[in-house]
């Protein structure tokens, strides 16, 4: 048996739901797999809730938050903004029509909750910060810059995702926000 820590018992999280392609893992279908007692995975996260909010912003950071760079070739502070919220915006929607087990998890325990979404979202927080050099360590202007753009990120929205007109209501979003940059 390998050393039982909180990346393990992720990695085995992704693993099972890879493998049986539903989000739906049991806490005991983890720690069998692991061959441990669910008591043991409860060792390292107080809860069921707790654990799929790891698996879930580990999925997060690495299929979504990796993907997007600020582009420092772009001078504009907006314009950088905009090309980094486009760039979000479409790397959530990859996500979705990549993993639709994860994006199914990630629903169900991270955008429906939101203290556990605040928490996903607080590097996408930090990086608008930056791009607009804002000192706001609330996170305030970044986080109601996020929300106005969430018809383009919230599952609730994923039918609309693949429109048309899809580009063109971002920009049309991106043209109201900029005027309270």
């Amino acid at each position: 048996m390998n050393k039982l820590t909180n990346e393990s018992i992720i990695q085995t999280a992704e693993l099972l739901i890879e493998e049986t392609g539903k989000a739906e893992v049991s806490v005991p279908q983890i720690a069998t797999k692991m061959g441990v007692t669910h008591a043991a995975i409860y060792k390292h996260f107080s809860n069921k809730q707790d654990l799929w909010e790891a698996v879930a912003q580990k999925w997060f950071d690495q299929n979504i938050f990796a993907q997007i760079k600020i582009d420092e070739s772009i001078s504009s502070p907006k314009n950088q903004l905009k090309d980094w919220l486009w760039k979000f915006v479409q790397a959530k929607k990859q996500a979705y029509l990549s993993s639709t087990q994860m994006f199914s998890l990630n629903t169900k325990y991270i955008d429906s909750d939101p203290y556990a979404l605040r928490k996903v979202l607080m590097n996408c927080y930090h990086v608008i910060n930056q791009i607009m050099d804002y000192d706001d360590s609330s996170i305030e202007k970044a986080e109601t810059i996020l929300a106005a753009f969430s018809v383009f990120t919230l599952p609730n929205f994923k039918e609309f995702w693949s429109d048309p007109d899809y580009e063109s209501r971002f920009n049309a979003m991106w043209d109201l926000i900029e005027l309270g940059l």
